[in-house]
């Protein structure tokens, strides 16, 4: 299962708000890419497919396809504010490694 922190549901309902689109919900994705072998992708998500898995937390739609459930499982997804910027950041507890600018990540065995 996939877990949005208070202050990711938060911003999360702003920006489906501020969008004035009819999102269902955060589509979190896994996909090959980076230099470490997997990268994430989120997106506010409008249309879902039959295989998507919908994971309700504190309020909004997670959204993930079968494959990147695999790879997603006991996550939490949190939104962070700092001196070097913001935007919502995923601890992942089945990454082994991740690169040195930590925009991608190698899966445990």
């Amino acid at each position: 299962m996939i877990q949005v922190t208070e202050k990711a549901a938060e911003k999360l309902k702003d920006f489906m708000k501020q969008e004035g689109k009819e999102a269902k919900g955060l589509r979190v994705a896994v996909f090959g890419g980076g230099c470490a072998g997997f990268k994430y992708g989120l997106a506010l998500e409008e249309n879902l497919t039959g295989a998507d898995k919908i994971i309700e937390s504190r309020g909004v739609n997670v959204i993930v396809d079968p494959e990147s459930a695999k790879f997603l499982e006991g996550s939490e997804i949190d939104y962070v504010e700092s001196l070097q910027g913001s935007g919502f950041k995923i601890n992942n507890p089945n990454v082994a490694s991740s690169c040195r600018c930590g925009n991608s990540f190698k899966p445990k065995e």
